[in-house]
């Protein structure tokens, strides 16, 4: 009987400690999950934007690196009166575009490799989802180069959703093993 009252009230001490970490971070989870869905289905749901192809018949030389990142960049300053601070870009030889992306926002633009023409200008919503779905939207919205908000956010959420899965085993387990020891001393 010792035995049953001790497995008993570990499970009321998992119980409640699980119901109480649970509450406050089901947010957190909440919002993991369905982040995770969208960047899962991103390219279906059109969150990306389509990469466009150049015009060319017969290509020719790329122009240079430096030109295409100017043309991104004024063009974002001028005709768009956004930041024009690059953060990266992303070059598809095969398909002869330069995608710029920015650090302040969430456009990108699409420059022909060879002619410099802008092919696309759109706004990456996955970006914004994913920065949401990893914690560093708040390192994004105080314009912080560190990552501590997603190193925090992702290393708490993780260890919560670890002890989470382990606790609701024990409430899962131990009324079972109750059950088999009340059976085996009839």
């Amino acid at each position: 009987m010792h035995r049953i009252s001790k497995i008993a009230s570990l499970t009321r001490i998992y119980r409640r400690i699980h119901k109480w970490i649970s509450i406050p971070f089901v947010l957190f989870l909440l919002i993991i999950g369905l982040t995770a869905i969208l960047l899962a289905w991103k390219k279906e749901l059109e969150l990306l934007p389509k990469t466009q192809k150049t015009k060319l018949e017969v290509p020719g030389q790329w122009i240079n690196i430096e030109e295409i990142l100017a043309i991104g960049s004024s063009f974002m300053k001028d005709s768009l009166g956004k930041s024009p601070i690059i953060d990266r870009i992303d070059i598809r030889p095969d398909k002869g575009i330069a995608k710029i992306l920015y650090k302040q926002h969430f456009m990108e633009i699409q420059v022909d490799g060879y002619t410099g023409n802008i092919l696309s200008v759109k706004k990456r919503n996955s970006d914004l989802i994913e920065r949401i779905h990893d914690g560093s939207i708040v390192d994004f919205v105080m314009q912080s180069d560190s990552e501590a908000s997603k190193l925090i956010y992702s290393t708490i959420t993780s260890l919560i959703l670890i002890f989470l899965g382990i606790s609701g085993f024990y409430l899962w387990y131990y009324p079972k093993k109750i059950k088999r020891i009340k059976k085996s001393q009839e």
